[in-house]
């Protein structure tokens, strides 16, 4: 089956998104005008309004077109595994594969919470949560043997853990002493199917 190709609409938008995103990286959101953005893109700025009414509008497209969810979600539900043991590792190792290098999102979710106090963060979970759920429910598929925790709690845990893992990665990784490294990610796995107290 053939793939409608892009529109000439859809590639200036595009356009426009990942210049607003380099730019909105270099010198943040209010330090980035309209101007500039239309400049990057390569489009006049009277035609960077017929697909943006205004420079918040460009800054949430560039949230969702560019937030590692775009290339984490499908990694994490490529995962496979017997058990939720390895269900989880390998969702995991693929998860912290896809944000490793992603330092973007460092600076974007700081645009975000700082400029605009989380205002567009519900957008992006009502993206994320319905995929992430679908994730969450192979948990479930053959395996008896978890403890009665709602699913959502569950999956909130997964997120949290493992998100806290790459942001200290991000952040503190080339400062950190080797005993926080070594084995890490195997030890985190084990915390979140296990918790740290002895059965």
């Amino acid at each position: 089956m053939d793939t409608p190709s892009v529109t000439r609409g859809e590639r200036t938008r595009a356009e426009i998104t990942l210049a607003a995103h380099q730019l909105f990286l270099e010198r943040g959101y209010h330090g980035t005008s309209m101007r500039q953005i239309a400049q990057a893109a390569g489009v006049a700025l009277g035609g960077i309004y017929n697909h943006f009414p205004s420079k918040e509008e460009i800054f949430l497209a560039v949230l969702i077109d560019h937030h590692p969810y775009v290339d984490v979600i499908p990694a994490i539900l490529s995962a496979q595994g017997e058990t939720v043991e390895e269900l989880v590792r390998d969702a995991a190792e693929k998860m912290v594969a896809e944000m490793g290098g992603r330092r973007d999102i460092l600076n974007l979710m700081f645009i975000e919470l700082v400029e605009f106090n989380g205002a567009h963060l519900t957008q992006l979970f009502q993206l994320i949560f319905p995929q992430m759920m679908a994730f969450a429910q192979r948990f479930l598929q053959g395996h008896d043997n978890l403890r009665p925790i709602p699913l959502p709690i569950l999956l909130r845990a997964f997120i949290g853990l493992f998100f806290s893992y790459i942001m200290m990665e991000l952040i503190l990784g080339k400062y950190m002493p080797v005993e926080m490294k070594t084995n890490s990610l195997d030890y985190f796995v084990d915390i979140f199917l296990n918790g740290i107290l002895e059965q």
